[in-house]
């Protein structure tokens, strides 16, 4: 196989890997606010839901997320290795995409933190915060494929205040759904 195809073979399944792998860190917030919710229901159904949010959540972070986060990694680094290993020190997208892919790690692990939790019924984030947590990992995604993509060619400066933008309007669009929410209950 030359080097370019084994560059395309090894993107496509690192873009495949990452996509696994932010499936699951949407979901998983996602259940962890039906979790929280549940804790809210009489004692019967709260029993039987938390029995089966806290099985979904483990399936889901063991069996889909924790591989896709190493295979993810290990893709990535071979990716460094195969193309910018001679230059890396010369790449600064390459060093800002891999500080906000260690954001997404730290996010997936406190998703494991918030799991043993609630699991201890120990539910340290509301329903309400955990669906502005759940935005954190769309966040992330959106900085790393807009770092990706523009590379070398972005202006940093207007990238940060579209960040930031971006961040705000996503925080606020939560904010007036649970509005909404309210007023219609």
């Amino acid at each position: 196989m030359s080097d370019a195809a084994l560059y395309q073979t090894l993107k496509s399944v690192h873009i495949i890997l990452v996509t696994s792998w932010f499936a699951g860190l949407f979901y998983l917030p996602r259940l962890l606010v039906y979790h929280a919710e549940a804790q809210d229901k009489p004692e019967l159904e709260k029993t039987i839901l938390s029995k089966q949010f806290e099985k979904m959540e483990k399936i889901l972070f063991n069996a889909i997320m924790i591989p896709a986060l190493w295979l993810t990694w290990i893709s990535g680094i071979s990716l460094i290795y195969l193309v910018w290993w001679d230059t890396f020190g010369q790449q600064p997208w390459l060093h800002l995409k891999l500080t906000f892919v260690v954001c997404v790690t730290i996010y997936h692990f406190y998703c494991r933190h918030l799991i043993r939790s609630f699991r201890n019924q120990n539910f340290i984030l509301s329903g309400n915060q955990l669906r502005l947590f759940n935005e954190i990992a769309t966040i992330l995604l959106v900085a790393v494929v807009f770092i990706v993509v523009a590379k070398n060619t972005f202006d940093w400066v207007y990238g940060l205040l579209g960040f930031v933008a971006f961040a705000i309007a996503i925080m606020s669009a939560v904010k007036i759904v649970k509005k909404i929410r309210e007023k219609s209950n």
